[in-house]
């Protein structure tokens, strides 16, 4: 494993980066505390700015000028998150959850995307 690919790369995949690793390491606490809690709350709030970050920044990464597929997921995401927001707010936590679980797992499904070669990650995690 070595970092040097990332720390050659452009900023915007670096903050990207470093916002899924974010991401995905506040995953775990947010589905073991108990629900409803202050934690619960603040690592959900943590998880969302930083899937925010995620999505965002994903738009300023493309390939030759182009946006491709997986930038859909980014869309759905952000439409997921809002969603999942609204729908705790008013009560429904229920579909907070399908809303919530959703948008994690397209996290989960992108980064597997992230270590196919010839990608960044895949050089960190494999080179």
């Amino acid at each position: 494993m070595t970092l040097a690919p990332l720390l050659a790369a452009p900023w915007v995949i670096q903050v990207h980066t470093l916002a899924a690793v974010v991401s995905v390491l506040l995953l775990l606490p947010i589905a073991t505390l108990r629900k409803g809690t202050a934690l619960h709350r603040s690592f959900g709030w943590a998880w969302a700015v930083s899937m925010v970050v995620v999505c965002v920044s994903s738009f300023g990464i493309t390939h030759f000028g182009r946006y491709s597929w997986i930038h859909i997921l980014s869309v759905i995401s952000l439409v997921s998150l809002t969603l999942g927001i609204v729908h705790r707010r008013r009560g429904d936590i229920q579909t907070h959850q399908r809303y919530m679980t959703g948008a994690a797992l397209g996290l989960v499904g992108a980064g597997l995307f992230t270590v196919l070669p010839s990608r960044i990650m895949h050089a960190v995690l494999l080179g």
